[in-house]
């Protein structure tokens, strides 16, 4: 009994003490750790929605890339932090989705995260490299069946949309194709334009200005429907992938035991910034969608992502590492 009282004055003597720290939060720097290097869609989202939101909190907010391991490193990190809202981790889907299926060893349990927000969502499309043979999608399907295990396919990590995407469209397909995993997008896309490597599944936001330029080439995208950027370039599905769909999506998410006040401002703030006017233009000049929502429609949505891939990861029979 006495044990029992001892935890209930502890949680009596800690709410008051967290709703002071909510209610002067914040009051110094906030760090964003992201999960992936330098350059790519998750970067520059985080950097966008960084400098709006050091203005309208009054506080330094800093982004620092710690990428790798399919964004574990970053997400360690943060994991591990004081959950007073000072920590955040900026990623791609997958430390919150995937990895503890595809990583043997993790110092951190993606669930007990706490989701902030859906930054944005972005659809993904099939880049190949300029000199590529083939010049249409189903060009390109009929090329890989011909040539199994002789084209290889970049991706940002283990793990990743880019990854699994491939590993779904190996399915559909029949195709065998070779696996060449990067540390994050930019890295991947270099490669992709000096034709090291053949293809990619990326995020339209990524792969759009290199299409234009002509410096790689969008075969179809992964959609259900054409989409208004490129209403020339057709769809997986029409080439005969039925219901072939996939995008990717970014989020900021908090420390376990992060209070709930915290989370609520932070979500509150963050969903102001995306829809603000200027910050939209820029999302719509880099392909972007603003997403929104509560830190439980966040949450809704990761486990419904980590169910869909779970199952592409086992469809595949993707090995953990």
């Amino acid at each position: 009994m006495r044990a029992v009282l001892a935890v209930l004055v502890t949680l009596l003597l800690a709410a008051p003490a967290a709703a002071q720290d909510a209610a002067k939060y914040p009051d110094k720097p906030i760090k964003f750790i992201v999960s992936v290097p330098a350059g790519g869609g998750v970067d520059t989202v985080a950097r966008i929605v960084a400098q709006r939101l050091q203005e309208k909190l009054g506080q330094p907010v800093v982004v620092e890339n710690r990428g790798g391991a399919g964004g574990n490193i970053g997400a360690e990190f943060v994991f591990a932090a004081p959950p007073d809202g000072y920590t955040l981790l900026v990623s791609q889907p997958s430390p919150l989705t995937v990895n503890a299926m595809l990583y043997k060893s993790m110092t951190f349990a993606p669930e007990k995260f706490v989701p902030v927000a859906i930054l944005t969502t972005v659809a993904n499309v099939l880049l190949v490299r300029p000199d590529f043979p083939a010049k249409t999608e189903q060009e390109f399907i009929a090329y890989c069946k011909a040539h199994p295990g002789k084209v290889n396919y970049a991706s940002q990590g283990i793990g990743t949309t880019s990854h699994l995407t491939a590993a779904m469209f190996e399915s559909a397909t029949g195709a065998k194709l070779a696996h060449v995993p990067y540390r994050g997008t930019a890295p991947a896309l270099n490669d992709i334009i000096a034709s090291h490597v053949d293809m990619i599944f990326m995020e339209l936001a990524s792969a759009i200005e290199l299409h234009r330029s002509g410096k790689a080439r969008i075969l179809a995208v992964a959609t259900r429907q054409r989409i208004p950027e490129l209403p020339g370039i057709p769809t997986l599905d029409e080439a005969g992938l039925k219901d072939f769909e996939s995008g990717t999506w970014n989020a900021i998410s908090a420390p376990p035991g992060t209070p709930p006040a915290i989370v609520a401002r932070l979500n509150k703030e963050i969903n102001e910034v995306l829809h603000e006017p200027g910050v939209e233009e820029r999302f719509a000049r880099i392909s972007l969608h603003a997403a929104s929502g509560s830190p439980d429609d966040a949450a809704t949505f990761i486990r419904h992502e980590t169910r869909m891939w779970g199952e592409v990861i086992r469809r595949a029979k993707i090995p953990a590492r």
